[in-house]
Protein backbone atom coordinates (compact mmCIF):
# COMPACT_ATOMS: atom_id res chain seq x y z
CA UNK A 1 0.00 0.00 0.00
CA UNK A 2 1.26 3.47 -0.89
CA UNK A 3 0.93 6.49 1.38
CA UNK A 4 2.14 10.06 1.14
CA UNK A 5 5.25 10.66 3.23
CA UNK A 6 8.21 13.03 3.27
CA UNK A 7 11.51 12.38 1.49
CA UNK A 8 13.31 12.16 4.87
CA UNK A 9 10.82 9.56 6.09
CA UNK A 10 11.36 7.49 2.95
CA UNK A 11 15.10 7.45 3.64
CA UNK A 12 14.46 6.36 7.22
CA UNK A 13 12.10 3.59 6.10
CA UNK A 14 14.78 2.23 3.78
CA UNK A 15 17.40 2.16 6.55
CA UNK A 16 15.09 0.84 9.28
CA UNK A 17 13.57 -1.84 7.07
CA UNK A 18 16.96 -3.23 6.09
CA UNK A 19 18.28 -2.99 9.66
CA UNK A 20 15.38 -5.09 10.94
CA UNK A 21 16.28 -7.80 8.45
CA UNK A 22 20.07 -7.69 8.83
CA UNK A 23 21.80 -7.26 12.19
CA UNK A 24 25.08 -6.40 10.46
CA UNK A 25 23.78 -2.99 9.36
CA UNK A 26 24.43 0.07 11.50
CA UNK A 27 24.20 3.86 11.06
CA UNK A 28 27.04 6.15 12.07
CA UNK A 29 27.54 9.89 11.81
CA UNK A 30 27.24 13.26 13.49
CA UNK A 31 24.02 13.71 15.52
CA UNK A 32 22.34 10.63 14.02
CA UNK A 33 21.40 9.21 17.46
CA UNK A 34 20.58 11.47 20.41
CA UNK A 35 19.47 14.38 18.22
CA UNK A 36 17.46 12.17 15.81
CA UNK A 37 19.64 13.33 12.94
CA UNK A 38 20.65 16.85 11.99
CA UNK A 39 17.74 16.85 9.50
CA UNK A 40 15.60 14.31 11.43
CA UNK A 41 16.20 11.57 8.88
CA UNK A 42 17.06 9.09 11.66
CA UNK A 43 14.24 10.16 14.01
CA UNK A 44 13.31 7.29 16.34
CA UNK A 45 16.02 4.93 15.14
CA UNK A 46 18.09 5.15 18.35
CA UNK A 47 15.06 4.13 20.37
CA UNK A 48 14.40 1.13 18.13
CA UNK A 49 17.92 -0.12 17.45
CA UNK A 50 19.95 1.14 20.41
CA UNK A 51 23.34 2.87 20.70
CA UNK A 52 25.35 -0.06 19.32
CA UNK A 53 23.69 0.36 15.91
CA UNK A 54 22.83 4.08 15.82
CA UNK A 55 26.12 5.72 16.67
CA UNK A 56 26.89 9.39 17.29
CA UNK A 57 30.40 10.46 16.35
CA UNK A 58 32.70 13.41 16.97
CA UNK A 59 33.03 15.98 14.20
CA UNK A 60 35.65 13.93 12.36
CA UNK A 61 34.59 12.66 8.94
CA UNK A 62 38.00 11.13 8.34
CA UNK A 63 37.64 9.12 11.56
CA UNK A 64 34.14 7.74 11.21
CA UNK A 65 34.41 7.20 7.44
CA UNK A 66 37.55 5.12 8.07
CA UNK A 67 35.84 3.25 10.92
CA UNK A 68 32.96 2.40 8.58
CA UNK A 69 35.28 1.13 5.85
CA UNK A 70 37.16 -1.07 8.32
CA UNK A 71 33.89 -2.45 9.69
CA UNK A 72 32.70 -3.24 6.15
CA UNK A 73 35.94 -5.07 5.39
CA UNK A 74 35.33 -7.21 8.48
CA UNK A 75 31.82 -8.25 7.45
CA UNK A 76 29.49 -5.53 8.74
CA UNK A 77 27.36 -3.28 6.50
CA UNK A 78 27.69 0.34 7.65
CA UNK A 79 25.64 3.34 6.57
CA UNK A 80 27.78 6.45 7.02
CA UNK A 81 25.92 9.76 7.10
CA UNK A 82 27.70 12.96 6.16
CA UNK A 83 25.79 15.97 7.43
CA UNK A 84 26.75 17.47 4.08
CA UNK A 85 28.68 15.98 1.19
CA UNK A 86 30.76 19.14 1.40
CA UNK A 87 32.23 17.72 4.60
CA UNK A 88 33.12 14.45 2.88
CA UNK A 89 36.02 16.24 1.21
CA UNK A 90 38.10 15.94 4.38
CA UNK A 91 37.61 12.15 4.20
CA UNK A 92 38.47 11.88 0.50
CA UNK A 93 41.42 9.56 1.09
CA UNK A 94 39.18 7.14 2.98
CA UNK A 95 36.16 7.16 0.68
CA UNK A 96 37.95 7.49 -2.67
CA UNK A 97 41.38 5.96 -2.17
CA UNK A 98 40.43 3.08 0.12
CA UNK A 99 36.79 1.97 -0.11
CA UNK A 100 36.47 1.73 -3.93
CA UNK A 101 39.88 0.12 -4.46
CA UNK A 102 39.99 -2.51 -1.72
CA UNK A 103 38.30 -5.27 -3.72
CA UNK A 104 40.77 -4.80 -6.58
CA UNK A 105 43.84 -4.42 -4.37
CA UNK A 106 42.97 -7.51 -2.31
CA UNK A 107 42.53 -9.66 -5.39
CA UNK A 108 38.82 -10.03 -4.72
CA UNK A 109 39.24 -11.07 -1.07
CA UNK A 110 37.84 -7.96 0.63
CA UNK A 111 34.51 -6.46 -0.36
CA UNK A 112 33.42 -3.12 1.12
CA UNK A 113 29.60 -3.17 1.42
CA UNK A 114 29.19 0.40 2.67
CA UNK A 115 26.79 3.26 1.95
CA UNK A 116 27.83 6.90 2.26
CA UNK A 117 24.84 9.24 2.25
CA UNK A 118 23.96 12.85 3.02
CA UNK A 119 23.04 16.22 1.56
CA UNK A 120 24.51 17.23 -1.79
CA UNK A 121 24.36 20.58 -3.56
CA UNK A 122 23.11 24.00 -2.50
CA UNK A 123 21.07 23.70 0.66
CA UNK A 124 19.61 27.18 0.81
CA UNK A 125 21.90 30.03 1.88
CA UNK A 126 24.55 27.78 3.40
CA UNK A 127 27.49 29.44 1.70
CA UNK A 128 30.11 28.16 -0.71
CA UNK A 129 31.83 25.58 1.50
CA UNK A 130 28.51 23.92 2.43
CA UNK A 131 27.08 23.79 -1.09
CA UNK A 132 29.27 21.41 -3.06
CA UNK A 133 27.85 19.22 -5.81
CA UNK A 134 30.34 16.39 -5.51
CA UNK A 135 29.04 14.06 -8.22
CA UNK A 136 31.45 15.17 -10.95
CA UNK A 137 34.37 14.92 -8.51
CA UNK A 138 33.53 11.44 -7.24
CA UNK A 139 32.11 9.76 -10.36
CA UNK A 140 35.60 9.71 -11.87
CA UNK A 141 36.73 6.98 -9.45
CA UNK A 142 36.26 3.31 -10.47
CA UNK A 143 34.88 0.84 -7.95
CA UNK A 144 31.93 2.81 -6.60
CA UNK A 145 28.33 3.57 -7.55
CA UNK A 146 26.43 6.85 -7.22
CA UNK A 147 22.66 7.27 -6.95
CA UNK A 148 20.77 10.56 -6.73
CA UNK A 149 17.02 10.29 -5.97
CA UNK A 150 14.61 12.99 -7.09
CA UNK A 151 11.50 12.08 -5.07
CA UNK A 152 10.47 10.09 -1.96
CA UNK A 153 9.66 6.94 -3.94
CA UNK A 154 13.13 6.83 -5.45
CA UNK A 155 14.71 7.82 -2.14
CA UNK A 156 13.45 4.64 -0.48
CA UNK A 157 13.99 2.37 -3.47
CA UNK A 158 17.49 3.57 -4.36
CA UNK A 159 18.75 3.67 -0.77
CA UNK A 160 17.41 0.14 -0.20
CA UNK A 161 19.31 -1.04 -3.28
CA UNK A 162 22.42 0.78 -2.08
CA UNK A 163 22.31 -0.90 1.35
CA UNK A 164 21.94 -4.32 -0.26
CA UNK A 165 24.79 -3.76 -2.72
CA UNK A 166 28.06 -5.60 -1.98
CA UNK A 167 30.22 -2.61 -2.97
CA UNK A 168 30.49 1.09 -1.99
CA UNK A 169 27.51 3.22 -2.96
CA UNK A 170 27.21 6.99 -2.56
CA UNK A 171 23.65 8.26 -2.10
CA UNK A 172 23.44 11.99 -2.89
CA UNK A 173 20.37 13.61 -1.34
CA UNK A 174 19.19 17.21 -1.41
CA UNK A 175 18.48 19.10 1.78
CA UNK A 176 16.02 21.21 -0.20
CA UNK A 177 13.96 18.08 -0.94
CA UNK A 178 13.81 16.50 2.53
CA UNK A 179 10.33 17.91 3.20
CA UNK A 180 9.01 16.96 -0.25
CA UNK A 181 6.10 14.54 -0.06
CA UNK A 182 5.17 11.72 -2.40
CA UNK A 183 3.60 8.31 -2.62
CA UNK A 184 5.76 5.54 -1.14
CA UNK A 185 4.75 1.88 -0.60
CA UNK A 186 4.84 0.60 2.96
CA UNK A 187 6.50 -2.64 1.94
CA UNK A 188 10.16 -2.96 1.09
CA UNK A 189 11.20 -2.50 -2.53
CA UNK A 190 14.36 -1.57 -4.39
CA UNK A 191 15.10 0.28 -7.61
CA UNK A 192 17.93 -1.26 -9.65
CA UNK A 193 21.03 0.93 -9.63
CA UNK A 194 21.73 2.06 -13.18
CA UNK A 195 18.12 2.23 -14.39
CA UNK A 196 16.80 5.60 -15.55
CA UNK A 197 13.09 6.49 -15.83
CA UNK A 198 11.14 8.62 -18.30
CA UNK A 199 9.28 11.19 -16.20
CA UNK A 200 7.49 12.80 -19.14
CA UNK A 201 7.11 11.50 -22.66
CA UNK A 202 7.63 13.84 -25.59
CA UNK A 203 8.63 14.03 -29.23
CA UNK A 204 10.64 17.23 -29.78
CA UNK A 205 13.56 17.25 -27.34
CA UNK A 206 15.09 14.90 -24.78
CA UNK A 207 15.90 16.62 -21.48
CA UNK A 208 18.14 14.58 -19.17
CA UNK A 209 18.82 15.37 -15.52
CA UNK A 210 19.49 13.90 -12.08
CA UNK A 211 18.18 14.69 -8.59
CA UNK A 212 16.59 18.02 -7.69
CA UNK A 213 17.03 19.65 -11.15
CA UNK A 214 14.62 17.04 -12.58
CA UNK A 215 11.84 19.17 -11.11
CA UNK A 216 13.14 22.26 -12.88
CA UNK A 217 13.08 20.22 -16.10
CA UNK A 218 9.46 19.24 -15.55
CA UNK A 219 8.57 22.87 -14.88
CA UNK A 220 10.34 23.93 -18.07
CA UNK A 221 8.63 21.17 -20.08
CA UNK A 222 5.20 22.41 -19.00
CA UNK A 223 6.12 25.96 -20.00
CA UNK A 224 7.53 24.87 -23.36
CA UNK A 225 4.40 22.82 -24.08
CA UNK A 226 2.49 26.11 -24.26
CA UNK A 227 4.80 27.06 -27.14
CA UNK A 228 4.24 23.76 -28.96
CA UNK A 229 7.58 22.19 -27.94
CA UNK A 230 7.03 18.69 -26.56
CA UNK A 231 9.88 17.62 -24.23
CA UNK A 232 10.69 14.13 -23.03
CA UNK A 233 12.18 14.33 -19.52
CA UNK A 234 14.50 11.57 -18.33
CA UNK A 235 15.49 11.17 -14.69
CA UNK A 236 18.84 9.38 -14.67
CA UNK A 237 18.43 8.24 -11.02
CA UNK A 238 21.92 6.78 -11.13
CA UNK A 239 25.03 8.67 -12.19
CA UNK A 240 27.33 5.67 -12.01
CA UNK A 241 26.49 3.35 -13.65
CA UNK A 242 24.82 5.59 -16.23
CA UNK A 243 21.79 4.26 -18.11
CA UNK A 244 22.91 5.56 -21.49
CA UNK A 245 20.58 3.12 -23.30
CA UNK A 246 17.42 4.85 -22.04
CA UNK A 247 18.89 8.25 -22.90
CA UNK A 248 19.97 7.32 -26.43
CA UNK A 249 16.67 5.58 -27.19
CA UNK A 250 14.92 8.85 -26.39
CA UNK A 251 17.35 10.97 -28.43
CA UNK A 252 16.87 8.75 -31.46
CA UNK A 253 13.17 9.57 -31.19
CA UNK A 254 13.41 13.32 -30.56
CA UNK A 255 16.66 14.11 -32.45
CA UNK A 256 17.51 16.81 -29.87
CA UNK A 257 19.05 16.68 -26.40
CA UNK A 258 19.53 19.05 -23.45
CA UNK A 259 21.40 17.87 -20.34
CA UNK A 260 20.72 19.63 -17.02
CA UNK A 261 23.33 19.15 -14.31
CA UNK A 262 23.68 20.99 -11.00
CA UNK A 263 27.46 20.52 -11.11
CA UNK A 264 29.81 23.10 -12.61
CA UNK A 265 30.21 22.60 -16.34
CA UNK A 266 33.92 21.75 -16.72
CA UNK A 267 34.59 17.98 -16.56
CA UNK A 268 31.05 17.41 -15.30
CA UNK A 269 28.39 14.70 -15.43
CA UNK A 270 26.66 16.81 -18.06
CA UNK A 271 29.72 16.83 -20.29
CA UNK A 272 30.04 13.03 -19.97
CA UNK A 273 26.39 12.51 -20.93
CA UNK A 274 26.78 14.91 -23.85
CA UNK A 275 29.91 13.10 -25.05
CA UNK A 276 28.18 9.72 -24.97
CA UNK A 277 25.07 11.04 -26.74
CA UNK A 278 27.26 12.53 -29.47
CA UNK A 279 29.06 9.20 -29.80
CA UNK A 280 26.00 6.96 -29.99
CA UNK A 281 23.50 9.34 -31.63
CA UNK A 282 25.68 11.40 -33.97
CA UNK A 283 23.58 10.66 -37.06
CA UNK A 284 20.31 11.15 -35.15
CA UNK A 285 21.00 14.63 -33.77
CA UNK A 286 19.66 17.71 -35.54
CA UNK A 287 21.78 19.95 -33.31
CA UNK A 288 24.63 19.59 -30.86
CA UNK A 289 23.76 18.57 -27.29
CA UNK A 290 23.04 21.67 -25.19
CA UNK A 291 23.94 21.77 -21.50
CA UNK A 292 22.61 23.69 -18.50
CA UNK A 293 24.82 23.84 -15.40
CA UNK A 294 25.37 25.84 -12.27
CA UNK A 295 27.31 28.98 -13.08
CA UNK A 296 31.08 28.65 -12.76
CA UNK A 297 31.29 30.49 -9.42
CA UNK A 298 31.30 29.40 -5.77
CA UNK A 299 27.75 29.16 -4.45
CA UNK A 300 26.68 32.62 -3.22
CA UNK A 301 25.10 33.11 0.18
CA UNK A 302 22.45 35.62 -0.95
CA UNK A 303 19.17 33.88 -1.73
CA UNK A 304 18.51 35.53 -5.09
CA UNK A 305 22.10 35.07 -6.27
CA UNK A 306 22.11 31.41 -5.24
CA UNK A 307 18.88 30.80 -7.16
CA UNK A 308 20.33 32.48 -10.24
CA UNK A 309 23.56 30.47 -10.03
CA UNK A 310 21.72 27.12 -10.11
CA UNK A 311 19.97 25.52 -13.09
CA UNK A 312 16.40 26.78 -13.32
CA UNK A 313 13.38 26.50 -15.59
CA UNK A 314 14.21 29.72 -17.45
CA UNK A 315 17.71 28.52 -18.37
CA UNK A 316 16.36 25.13 -19.42
CA UNK A 317 13.69 26.70 -21.62
CA UNK A 318 16.34 28.83 -23.33
CA UNK A 319 18.53 25.77 -23.97
CA UNK A 320 15.64 23.74 -25.39
CA UNK A 321 14.58 26.57 -27.69
CA UNK A 322 18.15 26.83 -28.96
CA UNK A 323 18.49 23.05 -29.42
CA UNK A 324 15.20 22.77 -31.34
CA UNK A 325 15.62 25.91 -33.43
CA UNK A 326 15.40 24.94 -37.12
CA UNK A 327 15.73 21.29 -36.02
Amino acid sequence: MSRTIEFRDALREAMSGEMRDDARIFLIGEEVAEYDGAYKVSRGMLEEFGPRRIIDTPISETGFAGLGIGAAMMGLRPIVEFMSWSFSLVAADQILNNAPKMLYMSGGQLRVPIVFRGNDGAGGQLGSTHSWCVESLYANVPGLKIVIPSDPYDAKGLLTAAIRDPDPVFCLESERMLSMTGGVPEEAYSIPIGQAVVRREGTDCTVVSFGRPVHFCMEAAEELAKEGIDCEVIDGRSIKPLDIDTITASVRKTNCCVVVDQSWSFASIGSEVAAQVHRYCFDDLDNHVHRVHSDDVPAPYAHDLEAEMLPNARKICEAVRSATYNA
